[in-house]
């Protein structure tokens, strides 16, 4: 049976909580949110997915920038799937994601690591990848197995591909991987394939493909192929915003959540678009700007206010959601 992991997100009268919006504070988000997508738009970086948002209903200005109508972004949450079934590799390592439900994954993508026979900082490789994987493997703590190393001993065109056999090979958990762009995606599809089988793959896909627009208010190319090719094959897609409060975003939290939201929903418009009903879910790797330093943070009480309301919202949308933390 499936694991499902305890319930948050209830008002209980004890505990501790973090509450960050009311629900008309969410309302005027969502609002603001529609406004900025029917009226400003987002640029969409793939000829193949602007022609398919067009045909749907969607308008396009200055070649690329692509406006959202209310509807087309309610019709796009109403067909969402609320809950997903991240199946293992091994059916006794399937999880049950959903936006009431909370589990934790390890952090990722280390570039550099302190060798443990030398003491030498390096460039990570496939074999850090490889037994780092085994390492989240072996936590019951941790349900599913997000990439955590690059292969940067392998060129840069195909490193997704290595980074993506490392995991497949060391763990029977759910995998969270870069899809890279389209033909890289659908090249692990067929990995995974061949190591599952065909046979109720879209049931039983082990692995979901992370993509990140480019903020403020862009998906280019790369991650509209990720996104439509998850979705023709029945794989999950997390599109996983990373805005810099401060920076490419807004420095309130509220002006800063409209921008994420606009570019997670064009992500959901696209991928239900492309085939309705398809996987997704709403992420966050958003933070705020050191501005001292012109760099991310994170471990820092931003990161958290702004992801506790990343997931009051897909809360809000009732999607499946996942959210950055130290």
């Amino acid at each position: 049976m499936a694991q499902r992991w305890k319930k948050a997100g209830s008002l209980t009268t004890g505990g501790m909580s973090l509450n960050v919006f009311t629900q008309d504070e969410m309302d005027a988000i969502h609002r603001a949110t529609l406004e900025v997508l029917e009226h400003t738009g987002v640029l969409i970086g793939s000829p193949e997915a602007r022609a398919l948002l067009v045909e749907a209903g969607a308008s396009v200005i200055d070649e690329d920038i692509v406006r959202f109508p209310q509807w087309m972004v309610a019709d796009a949450v109403s067909c969402a799937p609320e809950t997903l079934l991240l199946a293992g590799r091994t059916p006794d390592r399937d999880v049950v994601l959903d936006s009431t439900r909370v589990m934790f994954t390890n952090f990722g993508e280390a570039v550099y690591l302190i060798d443990p026979d030398t003491g030498e900082v390096r460039n990570t490789t496939k074999k850090d990848v490889e037994k780092l994987t085994r390492v989240v493997d072996a936590l019951d703590v941790i349900p599913v197995c997000e990439r955590m190393a690059g292969a940067q001993d392998y060129p840069e065109q195909v490193a997704e591909l290595h980074n993506y056999e490392a995991l497949l090979m060391n763990t029977t958990k759910h995998v969270f991987t870069g899809g890279g762009n389209g033909k890289l995606t659908q090249y692990m599809i067929d990995m995974a394939k061949a190591a599952v089988g065909e046979e109720n793959f879209e049931e039983r896909c082990p692995v979901t493909f992370n993509t990140c627009p480019i903020s403020p208010l862009k998906l280019t190319a790369d991650v509209c192929e990720v996104i439509m090719t998850a979705a023709r094959n029945g794989a999950t897609v997390n599109v996983l915003s990373m805005g810099m409060a401060g920076g490419s975003t807004p420095g309130n939290l509220p002006g800063g959540l409209v921008v994420h939201n606009c570019e997670a929903l064009a992500g959901l418009v696209l991928a239900q678009t492309t085939r309705r009903g398809a996987k997704f879910i709403y992420g966050s790797s958003s933070t705020a700007m050191d501005l001292r330093y012109g760099a991310a943070v994170v471990g820092t009480p931003e990161l958290a206010v702004l992801n506790a309301g990343v997931a009051a919202m897909a809360r809000y949308y009732k999607l499946p959601s996942w959210a950055a933390g130290g």
